[in-house]
Protein backbone atom coordinates (compact mmCIF):
# COMPACT_ATOMS: atom_id res chain seq x y z
CA UNK A 1 0.00 0.00 0.00
CA UNK A 2 1.25 3.39 -0.98
CA UNK A 3 1.88 5.67 1.90
CA UNK A 4 0.40 8.90 1.58
CA UNK A 5 2.37 12.34 1.87
CA UNK A 6 0.75 14.57 4.06
CA UNK A 7 0.80 17.76 1.48
CA UNK A 8 -0.92 15.46 -1.47
CA UNK A 9 -3.54 15.06 0.94
CA UNK A 10 -3.78 18.38 1.80
CA UNK A 11 -3.51 19.80 -1.49
CA UNK A 12 -6.53 17.15 -1.81
CA UNK A 13 -8.30 18.29 0.97
CA UNK A 14 -7.51 22.08 1.26
CA UNK A 15 -8.61 21.69 -3.01
CA UNK A 16 -11.64 20.06 -1.91
CA UNK A 17 -13.04 22.69 0.71
CA UNK A 18 -12.52 25.93 -1.18
CA UNK A 19 -14.09 24.48 -4.30
CA UNK A 20 -14.97 25.78 -6.84
CA UNK A 21 -12.08 28.75 -5.61
CA UNK A 22 -8.43 27.69 -6.89
CA UNK A 23 -6.10 27.91 -3.93
CA UNK A 24 -2.29 29.06 -4.00
CA UNK A 25 0.24 26.28 -3.10
CA UNK A 26 1.46 28.32 0.20
CA UNK A 27 -1.92 28.27 1.22
CA UNK A 28 -1.47 24.50 1.50
CA UNK A 29 1.79 24.64 3.58
CA UNK A 30 0.90 27.53 5.51
CA UNK A 31 -2.68 25.21 6.20
CA UNK A 32 0.01 22.22 7.51
CA UNK A 33 2.97 24.25 8.95
CA UNK A 34 2.04 27.87 9.88
CA UNK A 35 5.18 28.28 11.32
CA UNK A 36 7.98 27.56 9.15
CA UNK A 37 5.76 27.14 5.76
CA UNK A 38 8.23 28.57 3.51
CA UNK A 39 10.81 25.69 4.09
CA UNK A 40 8.02 23.49 2.89
CA UNK A 41 7.28 25.28 -0.16
CA UNK A 42 9.59 23.46 -2.55
CA UNK A 43 8.12 20.34 -0.79
CA UNK A 44 4.49 21.47 -1.87
CA UNK A 45 5.17 22.06 -5.52
CA UNK A 46 7.16 18.77 -5.77
CA UNK A 47 3.45 17.03 -4.57
CA UNK A 48 1.15 20.05 -6.51
CA UNK A 49 3.27 18.30 -10.10
CA UNK A 50 2.77 14.90 -9.20
CA UNK A 51 -0.97 15.24 -8.64
CA UNK A 52 -1.24 17.01 -11.52
CA UNK A 53 0.29 14.54 -13.63
CA UNK A 54 -2.01 11.74 -11.71
CA UNK A 55 -4.95 13.64 -13.31
CA UNK A 56 -6.11 14.48 -9.70
CA UNK A 57 -5.72 18.34 -9.63
CA UNK A 58 -5.60 21.22 -12.13
CA UNK A 59 -2.75 23.94 -11.81
CA UNK A 60 -2.91 27.02 -13.63
CA UNK A 61 -1.45 30.20 -14.31
CA UNK A 62 -3.69 33.22 -15.65
CA UNK A 63 -6.45 31.36 -16.43
CA UNK A 64 -4.34 28.55 -18.86
CA UNK A 65 -3.63 25.03 -17.67
CA UNK A 66 0.24 24.86 -16.94
CA UNK A 67 2.41 21.85 -18.85
CA UNK A 68 2.21 18.81 -16.88
CA UNK A 69 5.80 18.07 -17.59
CA UNK A 70 7.44 21.65 -16.52
CA UNK A 71 7.25 23.04 -13.10
CA UNK A 72 5.61 26.54 -13.53
CA UNK A 73 7.66 29.91 -12.89
CA UNK A 74 5.70 32.36 -10.86
CA UNK A 75 2.09 32.24 -9.46
CA UNK A 76 -0.06 29.85 -9.66
CA UNK A 77 -3.60 28.19 -8.72
CA UNK A 78 -4.74 24.90 -7.80
CA UNK A 79 -8.44 23.45 -8.20
CA UNK A 80 -10.31 20.04 -7.59
CA UNK A 81 -10.56 17.71 -10.92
Amino acid sequence: MKEENILDVAILELAKMRHPSTICPSEVVRWVYPQDWEEFMPDVLQSMMRLFQEDKILVTQKGATTDKNFLPTGPVRISIK
